[in-house]
C-alpha cells in the first residue's frame, strides 16, 4: 500500500486453521500474536516399587460359625448348651430359668455361663466388642430372631423420617425400612466373625419359619427357614445373609408321618438336618448327616464341629 507516494508495509497476519461444520476454516491470530506454546512432554513415571504377594497356610484354629433353628420347645437351647465349653449364653429369650432345673440336674448347667445385662441392641454388640472372652469357647445368641427385633427398635430410634421417629417399619417407605435393619443387623455378624476367627464357636439360635420356595423349573413350595427379615423381593435379606455367613446351618424338626387322609402322626420324636431338603433349609460345610436329636446333643456337636 502506498501513502503519500511511499510504500508502507503492512504487518503479517498469522493465519490458523481449525475445523468447522462444512471443513477447514482459516482464522487470522491477529497482527503481531505468537503462538501459543505447545504443552510440556510427560514426565515419565517413576517405577514404583509393588510389594509382593505373599502366601500363608490355612487355618486350623477358627471357630465355627452355626445357625440351629426349629420350632419353640424342641430343644434348641438345651442343645446349645452341650456345644464345647464354657458356653457363654446371651439369653435374650429369657430360656435358661425356665430350663435352670433340667440343665442342673443333668450337670449341663456348669457348663454354662450367662451374659447378663443386655437389653438393648447397642449393649449388645459393646459386650460382644469388650475384653474377658479368652476362656469362652462357645458363645450362643439365643435366639437371632430377638437380636432381630433389638435391632429394628435400635433403627426405629435413631434413623429418622423427615426429622421425625417413625413408629414402624413400614413408616420409611416403600421398601426402605427393611434396608435400614439389614444395615444396622450386618455389623453383628462381623462382631461373631471377630470371635471365630479367635477360636470360638458361634452359634446364632433362631425360631422358625415357612417360606415359599421360588422354583424356576416347575411349581414353587413351602419349606422351613429361620425366622429373619427376609422381603419378598430378596432385598435387604437378613436370612439370607446369614445363611451364606453361617459355616453350618442346622434344622431340627418333629418326624411326623401323614397319612392318605392328611393326617399327622408322630411320637414327638426329633430330627437334626444338615444338608439341604425339599422341606428345610440346611448346609454344613463337615457332614451331610441326618441325625437322630436324642439327649446327648454332645454327640451332634461332635459330628459337626470337627
Amino acid at each position: 500500500m502506498r501513502r503519500g507516494g511511499d510504500a508502507v508495509a503492512l504487518p503479517r497476519k498469522e493465519m490458523e486453521m481449525t475445523e468447522g461444520k462444512t471443513g477447514y476454516v482459516a482464522h487470522s491470530t491477529g497482527s503481531g500474536q505468537a503462538r501459543p506454546k505447545m504443552p510440556a512432554p510427560p514426565v515419565p513415571v517413576a517405577t514404583v516399587s509393588r510389594k509382593a504377594v505373599q502366601f500363608g497356610s490355612v487355618s486350623s484354629g477358627s471357630g465355627h460359625r452355626v445357625v440351629v433353628y426349629g420350632p419353640g420347645g424342641i430343644g434348641k437351647t438345651t442343645l446349645a448348651a452341650q456345644l464345647p465349653g464354657p458356653v457363654a449364653f446371651v439369653d435374650l429369650d429369657e430360656s435358661l430359668p425356665r430350663l435352670r432345673g433340667q440343665l442342673e440336674e443333668s450337670g449341663r448347667m456348669a457348663n454354662i455361663m450367662p451374659v447378663a445385662g443386655i437389653h438393648d441392641w447397642q449393649t449388645l454388640r459393646e459386650v460382644l466388642q469388650a475384653d474377658g472372652w479368652d476362656k469362652v469357647r462357645s458363645i450362643v445368641i439365643d435366639t437371632g430372631t430377638k437380636a432381630e427385633e433389638l435391632a429394628v427398635a435400635y433403627t426405629l430410634e435413631h434413623t429418622l423420617q423427615d426429622s421425625k421417629r417413625a413408629t414402624n417399619i413400614e413408616g420409611y417407605g416403600f421398601g426402605k425400612g427393611f434396608g435400614y435393619v439389614f444395615d444396622t443387623f450386618l455389623p453383628l455378624l462381623g462382631d461373631l466373625d471377630r470371635h471365630a476367627r479367635a477360636g470360638r464357636n458361634v452359634v446364632m439360635v433362631c425360631h422358625d419359619c415357612t417360606s415359599t420356595v421360588p422354583n424356576p423349573a416347575g411349581e414353587d413350595w413351602l419349606r422351613y427357614e429361620p425366622r429373619l427379615q427376609s422381603p419378598a423381593s430378596g432385598k435387604a435379606s437378613i436370612r439370607l445373609r446369614v445363611r451364606e455367613w453361617a459355616d453350618h446351618v442346622l434344622f431340627v424338626g418333629y418326624d411326623v408321618d401323614v397319612n392318605k387322609d392328611g393326617k399327622g402322626r408322630g411320637a414327638g420324636t426329633r430330627t437334626l438336618y444338615a444338608a439341604e431338603l425339599p422341606h428345610c433349609m440346611a448346609k454344613s460345610r463337615t457332614t451331610q448327616e441326618t441325625m437322630p436329636l436324642g439327649e446327648d446333643g454332645a454327640a451332634v456337636w461332635a459330628a459337626v464341629i470337627r
